[in-house]
């Protein structure tokens, strides 16, 4: 089941939010650069 998560591209340090689906290996390009170089942020633990 796809969610959404968020990106960042490790050569423009662009970040997007884009789909994302644990279960499904694909490979992303940046929508800004075009460069393959994306990896998924971890979510940061909410502050109480």
């Amino acid at each position: 089941m796809a969610e959404e998560a968020k990106f960042k591209c490790l050569r423009c340090n662009h970040e997007y939010t884009d789909s994302y689906d644990p279960d499904k290996i694909e490979e992303r390009s940046c929508p800004k650069c075009g460069s393959n170089s994306v990896r998924r942020l971890k979510e940061e633990a909410s502050k109480g």
